[in-house]
């Protein structure tokens, strides 16, 4: 993976998105279905893409709203529905075309009363809110948000009853239908002029913030971060929690300071990311650098993306916390620190995650449930409250409330972020102190990713392999113990293939919106093993590529 000269450093000019011309591309363009690359495609959260490619256009989300419309009768869904979007450019143009059908088909819609932005978890939070209880007349949700991808990105999800992420057979019906209206002119689609859409009997101002922000005590031990007087610095790097962290600060009474309160879809200030393209993810230290050299200003920080389902923190102690890092603190403490929490509650994390969490786990007597990559494989078990705790290895997770009790069943950014704000206040020791502790207890994992070029046939074959494809009994020098296509929690097939031995494992899968495939590895003995892990596995996919 090549670094860019220009990461970490400020934006240049000319990496800047035209606004007027994005938006102009959004209601102009016209996509051409018979190419896949401008046909309704559902990845692992939502239909996204950039509308001077025509890949997300006016047209796009005319025609998967109405899909959507179509779903929730089929499936007798009829109560509210809650709508938020973020601050990328597109997302308000696509806002406008969803009320437009939403209004046409009679949807009860609810609108931010304060016309503002609406974080990913908070639309999670009031679609199981309004549903606790209830057994018809269920809400469901629209999320507009291409998440941390770059400014030209616009995307747009859907939320079951269940709030979290749809889950592939529904997507894969909302796509279906929507790429049938759009091959077939729109003919189908109901619409409303967007003034009108907006002054229906049916569309419904809510107060999100206020909804969210005052059951916050219910997840987060927020007394306890006032009462310390722990310094807190917050960037919500441009996204949809900007008005949010304020709130928080001002009705719990925190000492807490947001850095920047910038709501600009160029994103003009933020750090370019590792590959010199501006984005917005909050687990990266290039795309954090603002954020990690204020580090000495605060006792605990932190910095969610653009549509608040990430986190990301800066510890005063050890700066930006690698992902796997911090989710391994936040497990340690979260389950040592929840006594209303049953001893059945298990952990939850996908099959890329550092095995570090694994010997956390196993220390603290609970059951792991390893499951593929995608936060939708948590939604069950959080909604039960048989899993305390999802995390995923790119800075996703949620987690339970204190009673025991579901809080979101999507990613949630603030929590954790609060979290660590907790974990600071309650025990005098930031998050990057805690996990120094846990390697002193269970060695330092060394972890990586590498992307490579693959093509849409060989992603396929990738995704379709089975352990006999690995013919070697060992890896870098160790026995192999486990050849997995299935997660180890759920049997659910990870779309690829791990490998794993007593100190390292590799897993390869291909990716689902590039024509990339991913190879994470682990090693707990060094670089060198780390290297060698990477290497072979190299090997055993390009092999298994090359040979159909």
């Amino acid at each position: 993976m090549e670094i860019s000269k220009f990461a970490g450093k400020p934006a240049d000019p000319s990496l800047l998105i035209n606004v007027p011309r994005l938006v102009s591309a959004y209601y102009t363009r016209r996509p051409d279905p018979s190419l896949p690359e401008q046909r309704v495609v559902f990845g692992t959260s939502g239909h996204r893409g950039s509308s001077p490619d025509n890949a997300f256009n006016e047209t796009h989300i005319l025609a998967i709203t109405q899909a959507i419309c179509l779903y929730r009768k089929q499936q007798s869904v009829d109560g509210p529905l809650y709508i938020g979007m973020d601050t990328h450019a597109l997302s308000e143009p696509a806002f406008a075309s969803a009320m437009e059908v939403l209004a046409a088909n009679s949807v009860d819609v609810m609108v931010d009363a304060d016309h503002g932005y609406t974080p990913t978890p908070v639309i999670s939070h009031a679609i199981l809110t309004y549903n606790r209880g209830r057994k018809s007349g269920l809400a469901d949700g629209i999320v507009i948000t291409p998440s941390h991808n770059p400014p030209r990105f616009g995307g747009f999800k859907y939320d079951p009853p269940h709030g979290g992420p749809a889950d592939t057979h529904v997507t894969e019906w909302i796509e279906r239908q929507a790429n049938g209206l759009v091959a077939e002119g729109l003919r189908g689609v109901a619409r409303f002029p967007f003034e009108r859409a907006r002054s229906v009997p049916t569309a419904h101002p809510y107060k999100y913030l206020n909804s969210y922000v005052s059951d916050l005590p219910s997840a987060v031990d927020l007394e306890a971060i006032r009462e310390s007087k722990v310094h807190v610095g917050v960037d919500p790097l441009g996204g949809a929690s900007v008005a949010y962290w304020d709130a928080i600060g001002d009705r719990y009474g925190l000492n807490l300071e947001v850095v920047n309160h910038s709501v600009d879809p160029t994103f003009r200030f933020m750090t370019v990311d590792w590959d010199g393209q501006i984005r917005m993810d909050p687990s990266s230290v290039y795309a954090m650098a603002s954020m990690v050299g204020l580090k000495d200003r605060f006792d605990v920080a932190f910095a969610s993306d653009t549509d608040a389902d990430r986190h990301g923190v800066v510890s005063h102690s050890h700066g930006l916390l690698e992902p796997n890092h911090y989710l391994s603190v936040a497990i340690s403490y979260l389950f040592a620190n929840r006594p209303q929490w049953s001893p059945t509650v298990a952990v939850g994390k996908t099959v890329v995650s550092s095995s570090m969490i694994d010997r956390v786990v196993k220390k603290l007597g609970r059951k792991l449930v390893e499951v593929p990559v995608g936060f939708k494989w948590f939604v069950e078990g959080l909604i039960d409250g048989s899993l305390g705790f999802g995390g995923e290895e790119s800075s996703g997770a949620s987690f339970l409330r204190r009673d025991g009790t579901v809080w979101t069943t999507d990613k949630d950014g603030l929590v954790p972020n609060l979290l660590a704000a907790e974990i600071t206040a309650r025990t005098g020791k930031d998050p990057g102190e805690h996990y120094q502790k846990l390697t002193a207890d269970f060695g330092i994992p060394y972890y990586t990713r590498i992307d490579a070029p693959a093509t849409p046939d060989q992603k396929t074959r990738l995704e379709k392999l089975s352990p006999e494809a690995v013919t070697t009994p060992s890896l870098a020098g160790e026995r192999i113990k486990e050849r997995l296509t299935r997660a180890p929690g759920d049997g659910a097939t990870i779309g690829g293939l791990k490998v794993v031995t007593a100190n390292g494992w590799f897993a390869a899968r291909p990716s689902g919106t590039e024509n990339i495939y991913k190879i994470y590895a682990e090693s707990f003995k060094n670089e060198s093993h780390l290297d060698a892990i990477v290497s072979e596995a190299q090997e055993i996919v390009n092999k298994a590529l090359a040979h159909p």
